[in-house]
């Protein structure tokens, strides 16, 4: 055990109540590794608050310990741990400033900024650095916790499609599926199915669909949302249609979250092209196949920003 997961196992087991934050607008793995983590220390005995912002998405209300999710902080805790987040504001501003105990995280571009950073980024999730660290902090993966874990590892690698898949994840998954889960299930809920809403918003994204100079993307807009009747403020990951199409390099979902805010998703098609580095240039990160960010701006001027840099990345690569 290294000096790291000491440090960690040490301070768990000292504190009493212990607060878990996510980031907003939350994946699959920011869901699965809060409710994983939380449903394991509770079942030490400790008192956990598990909280995002945005809540739950309907498409993970199935998981174990979904329930239980707040959208504030309401008691005292002693211990605070951030998971998936690779900065502060990515908390929604839940800790107020206050620098988490620690932080675990697979993002590239993760800050430094907890008393403790456990960042791996060579991992396709960080479902799959709980499910490597949890046993040596003295959690057990029972099969409940085990559900939430493979549900951060299905719905980052998309089902175990993406380049950055390793031996490791699989084993983890096999290791999961041995304690008795229910892979096909997790699956289809994580990433077959969607909701009524969900689709009739898709379908406004698939008709701004364009195409230019190697990039794929989409808009949706605040008026898309409210005629869908989709309640969430993602793109209902649609994401991950847009990166479906041929002879493209990269693709781009806008997400317009208020008149001067909107959510920028990318997708890196090919090896070659390194997203999280064009996130990084508008406050954003992620991995080298998927980034995101906040953009200040109205919709037709992030876009015009985003696309102008994402062609001149795309040239340089």
């Amino acid at each position: 055990m290294t000096d790291l997961q000491a440090a960690i196992r040490e301070k768990i087991q000292a504190a009493s109540h212990i607060l878990i934050v996510t980031h907003i607008r939350p994946d699959g793995d920011a869901i699965g590794s809060m409710l994983a983590l939380g449903l394991a220390l509770q079942d030490t005995g400790k008192q956990v608050q598990m909280v995002c912002v945005d809540g739950v998405p309907a498409t993970f209300k199935h998981l174990p310990g979904s329930d239980k999710v707040r959208t504030q902080v309401e008691e005292e805790f002693d211990l605070a741990i951030t998971v998936d987040c690779s900065d502060l504001k990515r908390t929604g501003d839940i800790l107020n400033g206050r620098a988490p105990d620690f932080v675990i995280d697979h993002h590239i571009t993760t800050e430094m900024f907890g008393t403790l950073n456990l960042i791996e980024p060579e991992a396709v999730a960080t479902a799959s650095i709980l499910t490597r660290h949890m046993p040596e902090w003295g959690l057990t993966i029972t099969v409940p916790i085990a559900s939430c874990l493979l549900t951060g590892l299905v719905t980052d690698t998309l089902g175990f499609r993406t380049s950055n898949t390793t031996p490791e994840a699989l084993r983890q998954a096999a290791d999961l599926l041995e304690l008795g889960v229910d892979m096909s299930a997790l699956y289809f809920r994580s990433l077959v199915r969607r909701t009524y809403a969900a689709a009739r918003y898709w379908g406004a994204g698939l008709s701004n669909l364009q195409k230019t100079d190697g990039i794929a993307y989409t808009t949706l807009t605040l008026a898309d949302r409210t005629a869908s009747g989709y309640t969430g403020r993602d793109d209902a990951d649609l994401i991950n249609v847009v990166s479906s199409i041929d002879e493209s390099d990269v693709a781009i979902i806008f997400v317009e979250q208020s008149a001067e805010h909107v959510k920028v998703s990318w997708r890196g098609l090919k090896q070659h092209v390194d997203v999280s580095g064009i996130a990084k240039q508008f406050g954003g990160g992620g991995h080298r196949a998927a980034a995101g960010a906040e953009v200040r701006g109205g919709l037709a001027e992030v876009q015009e920003r985003v696309l102008r840099l994402t062609r001149r990345a795309l040239n340089h690569a």
